[in-house]
């Protein structure tokens, strides 16, 4: 009886979902048809390709946020932080995910400097930043910033990644502060980039 009710119930869900126009549609009418197929499992991220048309550079920037904070292999935790951050960024009336790459774009270097010996002294030479770099750069400022704060105002991880996250949107914040120290260092020693041999 139980089975017939339950059967029942999925078959409504189906026909509404065949009704409906959801980007999600067509995975769930996969997952839950009423046919013989067996069903499978699927992981978040097949979802996020149906959920948001995130291009391949967006979901890359998911998974770095994801794994930089992740400690001890734990997944789970890191990934229950990262959707309450995007649940407040959802708040503000924006895209969350199109937010996040913003900030990021306003504090990913440009320029970087690297100390070179050359007879016996040392030199900060100024170089430019490779875009893989960059990113790397600007996710590790951001969550470095958002847990000293974390740890100045004992407020929980998720506002204190929000509220850096929004600094940087708005081109302000430590993550920012340090992008501009060290574009202003390799201004300082423009004058050693003739040392440049990589």
């Amino acid at each position: 009886m139980i089975r017939v009710a339950v059967g029942r119930q999925w078959s409504g869900i189906v026909r509404e979902l065949q009704g409906s126009c959801s980007p999600i549609t067509p995975l769930l009418l996969q997952h839950y048809s009423t046919g013989s197929q067996s069903k499978t499992a699927y992981t978040g991220s097949e979802i996020l390709n149906y959920m948001g048309g995130l291009d391949g550079e967006k979901k890359q920037l998911i998974h770095k946020l994801v794994n930089f904070r992740m400690k001890q292999g734990k997944k789970t935790r890191v990934r229950a932080i990262f959707n309450e951050t995007l649940h407040r960024l959802a708040r503000t009336d924006r895209d969350g995910i199109q937010l996040i790459s913003d900030a990021l774009d306003n504090v990913k270097p440009i320029c970087e400097v690297a100390k070179v010996r050359i007879a016996g002294n040392i030199y900060d030479v100024p170089g430019v930043v490779d875009r893989d770099r960059q990113q790397t750069l600007a996710v590790r400022w951001i969550l470095d910033a958002a847990f000293k704060r974390r740890t100045n105002h004992s407020s929980r991880l998720e506002e204190c990644l929000f509220a850096e996250i929004m600094d940087a949107y708005r081109k302000r914040g430590t993550a920012r502060k340090k992008r501009e120290v060290l574009h202003g260092l390799a201004s300082t020693n423009r004058s050693y980039a003739h040392f440049r041999w990589w």
